[in-house]
């Protein structure tokens, strides 16, 4: 039970200092309210790091199904232990965006517009046509997948591939590089529909602003909500074909 237990403890930790760092950013009256995108996505980029560093020798991190499906899809991780490691993904994903409700919790009802406090918990896209964000998020996340195999094992994979954490340069340097891509993803592809890049990260917290009593809030846009589900696992999957092919 212990990767699965990681893994729910290392999406957490994703989603606590992620949506975190928006809940900084623009909930009414924070004392980071309005430090914009660049905050946001170094947020995230950090959020994914200090993940990796904490789970990584147990789970192989992936605190992302698209991750998990993606390394299945090249015989780099066991499908049996693929429905185990998309629950506890988005269960932990579910228990971050609890507790970025509760340290915000003075600031929802401070916090006049609906679609604020709905961006601190999963994305929407700028300009509201599914299709564009659709190629969005599928570039994006084939960005990423790829550009994870490309940095070498950083402890995504099997969890009996956390030996390769053992040399000092994928222990230290790794989860760090796995964060600053993220953080380039967000600089250059996160415009179009906030760069979910991850099944579960988006999931899981919509699934809590609908369950939470969180004053004032509008819908949940479940209109929206399969595209940062269905386009993350297309392009997770191609970006990791995509490495293959090239055989890097």
């Amino acid at each position: 039970m212990q990767p699965y237990l990681a893994e729910c403890v290392g999406t957490a930790i994703l989603i606590l200092f992620g949506n975190g760092a928006v809940a900084t950013a623009i909930l009414a009256k924070s004392k980071g309210q309005g430090g914009g995108w660049i905050c946001i996505t170094l947020g995230w980029g950090l959020a994914v790091a200090i993940a990796i560093y904490a789970v990584g020798r147990v789970s192989g991190a992936h605190i992302n199904p698209a991750v998990t499906l993606s390394l299945a899809s090249i015989g780099a991780f066991s499908w049996a232990q693929v429905p185990g490691y998309l629950l506890a993904q988005l269960i932990g994903a579910m228990i971050g965006s609890l507790l970025v409700y509760l340290a915000y919790w003075a600031h929802w009802g401070e916090t006049e517009d609906a679609d604020l406090k709905l961006a601190c918990h999963c994305t929407a896209p700028a300009i509201r046509k599914m299709g564009p964000a659709v190629v969005t998020e599928i570039i994006g996340t084939a960005a990423l997948v790829f550009g994870v195999l490309a940095l070498g094992k950083v402890g995504l994979g099997a969890p009996a591939e956390a030996a390769a954490w053992t040399t000092a340069v994928e222990t230290w340097f790794g989860p760090l590089l796995v964060g600053l891509l993220v953080v380039a993803l967000g600089l250059s592809l996160g415009g179009p529909t906030g760069y979910a890049i991850n099944p579960a990260r988006d999931l899981g917290p919509r699934l809590m602003h609908a369950l939470l009593p969180i004053p004032g809030k509008r819908d949940s846009d479940w209109g929206y909500a399969w595209v940062p589900v269905v386009a993350p696992v297309i392009g997770g999957v191609l970006g990791a074909q995509l490495f293959v092919l090239l055989q890097l």
